[in-house]
């Protein structure tokens, strides 16, 4: 599985990084929007990781079929989820070993819900 990480702070970006390795996966990362989509397109990996509030072009620019990481509130998680992101996982900045928990389960919900899709598409 190769994820794409979008995540202009450079801590929370080795952070992330490091766990889904850790957890088998392969990652790409990019530090802002422009990058991001360039990437995306690029390698046309399985799943990404993106971070809203990033320099050059905008989180919300950037956003199908995504999971947010943001330290935005879970009160934008309605509006983020509305415009087409696939799950939304609040950043903590007290405990980076629970968000990576969290994040690693996200990442293996939504890749299991995309498998599923796929498969009853090609029913």
């Amino acid at each position: 599985m190769k994820i794409l990480l979008i995540e202009d702070s450079k801590f929370q970006r080795i952070a992330n990084e490091r766990a889904l390795a850790k957890a088998g996966y392969g990652v790409i990362h990019a530090g802002d929007g422009e990058e991001g989509l360039r990437l995306a397109r690029k390698n046309i990996p399985d799943l990404i990781l993106l971070d809203m509030m990033l320099p050059k072009v905008s989180g919300l620019d950037v956003l199908r079929a995504v999971i947010v990481v943001s330290g935005l509130g879970q009160a934008n998680e309605v509006k983020l989820m509305s415009e087409g992101a696939a799950a939304f996982v609040m950043k903590s900045e007290k405990s980076f070993e629970n968000d990576s928990l969290l994040l690693i389960r996200t990442v293996e919900s939504v890749l299991t819900h995309s498998k599923c899709m796929a498969a009853t598409a090609a029913q």
